[in-house]
C-alpha cells in the first residue's frame, strides 16, 4: 500500500482540480477516520490518505510529485516551504461532526488564502537563475483599525447569539454516537463579534488592499511551469492565523537555437558536405558562449555529439546536464561552375551504386536521443 500512487489513493485523476482533491479527501476521511471506522486497517488507510492529501493539496509539492514521484517530496531542502496546514479541513470534518474534536468555531485562528501569479523568464534566466523584483497586490491588515474592523476609540463586542464562536451548533444522537452540526452565526456572519461603529477605511472588514514590491531569487535550473513558493506572502489569516503563500508560476520563453529536454539542451546544427566528409574543428553556440567541437571525417547526418556539462543545472543537486548537438549535413542548392566540376569528378570516383536502408533518419535520431 505504501507504493500506491497518491492520485490512486484518493481515487482521482492526475489532472484533478483542487476542489476535486479536497472533496475526495473529505469523503474518504469521513469513511476511514478511526473514530468512525472500526476496521483493523482503518487507521493505516487514514494515514495514507492524509499523506496523499498533504502532497496533492500543496501546489509546490504536487508539482514536484508529478515530476519526480515520491522521491521529489521526501523532505529535501531548498527554496520551497513544505509545511502543510490541515487545521481548517480537520476542524471542518471532525470538529463539527463531533468525533473527538474540540470546538474551535469559525472565530478560531485560520490560515490566510494562497495567491498565485505568473512570472515570465527568458531561456537563459531559467538556466542560470536570476533575482527578480515583483509587484503584486493583496489584502492586508487595515492600518487604521489594526484589523479589528472597529472605528478608532471603539471596540467590537462579543456576539450574544454564538457567544463569540462564530457558529451556532446543534447536538444530536446517532448510531455513531454524538454528532454536532454547525452553521454560520446569522447575527455576526461568523466573526463572533459585533461591530457597532465600523472603521471608515476598511468598512468593518479589518482588511485593506495594498500593493507590494518584493525581490525573489529564482534558482538555476527551473523550467516552464515550475512553481516558486513565497511563504507568508498570501493574504493574512483570520483571527490571528498565519498568512497564506504566494505561488509564482514560471513561464519560460523559447530560444532561437536551443530546445530543452529536462536538463539537456538540444541544438540542431547544419554543416556542409565537405565538413562532414573531411572533418573539421568548428565553434558551436552554447548557453555559456561559443565552444569548440571536433567533427570527425565521415560524419553522417543525424550524428549526435554530447557536450558534457553544457546543459541546464540540476535544481536539487550539483552538476549540469549536457548539450546534444544533432548534425544535419546541408546540401548546396546552387553551385558555381568550379564547384560543379569538382562534384562531377567526385561523382565519377564514387560510382552510381545505391543502397536501400532499413531505417530512416528519424529512426536513427530517436535512438540517438534515447527514444
Amino acid at each position: 500500500m505504501a507504493d500506491r500512487d497518491y492520485y490512486e489513493t484518493l481515487g482521482i485523476a492526475k489532472g484533478a482540480a483542487d476542489d476535486e482533491i479536497k472533496s475526495a479527501f473529505r469523503k474518504l476521511a469521513r469513511q476511514l477516520h478511526p473514530d468512525v471506522n472500526k476496521e483493523p486497517d482503518a487507521e493505516e488507510k487514514f494515514k495514507e490518505i492524509n499523506e496523499a492529501y498533504g502532497v496533492l493539496s500543496d501546489a509546490d509539492k504536487r508539482a514536484r510529485y508529478d515530476r519526480f514521484g515520491k522521491e521529489g517530496v521526501g523532505g529535501m531542502g531548498g527554496f520551497h516551504d513544505y509545511s502543510t496546514d490541515f487545521g481548517d479541513i480537520f476542524s471542518e470534518l471532525f470538529g463539527q461532526m463531533g468525533f473527538g474534536g474540540q470546538r474551535g468555531g469559525r472565530s478560531s485562528a485560520r490560515r490566510g488564502r494562497d495567491l498565485q501569479m505568473e512570472m515570465r523568464l527568458t531561456f537563459e534566466e531559467a538556466v542560470f537563475g536570476v533575482e527578480k523584483e515583483i509587484e503584486f497586490s493583496r489584502d492586508e491588515t487595515c492600518g487604521a483599525c489594526s484589523g479589528s474592523g472597529a472605528e478608532a476609540g471603539t471596540k467590537p463586542t462579543k456576539c450574544d447569539t454564538c457567544k463569540g464562536h462564530g457558529e451556532v451548533r446543534q447536538v444530536r444522537q446517532t448510531f455513531l454516537g454524538q454528532m454536532v452540526q454547525s452553521a454560520t452565526c446569522p447575527t455576526c456572519g461568523g466573526r463572533g463579534q459585533i461591530i457597532s461603529s465600523p472603521c471608515k477605511i476598511c468598512r468593518g472588514a479589518g482588511l485593506e488592499h495594498k500593493k507590494f514590491n518584493k525581490k525573489v531569487q529564482i534558482p538555476a535550473g527551473v523550467d516552464h511551469g515550475t512553481q516558486v513558493k513565497m511563504a507568508g506572502e498570501g493574504t493574512p489569516g483570520a483571527n490571528g492565523g498565519p498568512h497564506g503563500s504566494l505561488f509564482l508560476v514560471l513561464n519560460v520563453g523559447s530560444h532561437k537555437y536551443f530546445k530543452r529536454r529536462e536538463n539537456d539542451i538540444l541544438l540542431n546544427l547544419d554543416i556542409n558536405v565537405a565538413q562532414a566528409a573531411l572533418g573539421a574543428d568548428i565553434k558551436v553556440p552554447t548557453v555559456d558562449g561559443d565552444e569548440g567541437l571536433k567533427i570527425p571525417a565521415g560524419t553522417q547526418p543525424g550524428k549526435v555529439f554530447h557536450m558534457r556539462g553544457k546543459g541546464v543545472p540540476h535544481l536539487r543537486r550539483s552538476g549540469r546536464g549536457d548539450q546534444l548537438v544533432i548534425v544535419n549535413v546541408e546540401m548546396p542548392t546552387k553551385l558555381t561552375k568550379e564547384q560543379r566540376e569538382l562534384f562531377e569528378k567526385l561523382a565519377e570516383s564514387l560510382g552510381t551504386a545505391v543502397k536501400p536502408k532499413e531505417k530512416g533518419f528519424l529512426d536513427w535520431l530517436g535512438e540517438a536521443l534515447g527514444g
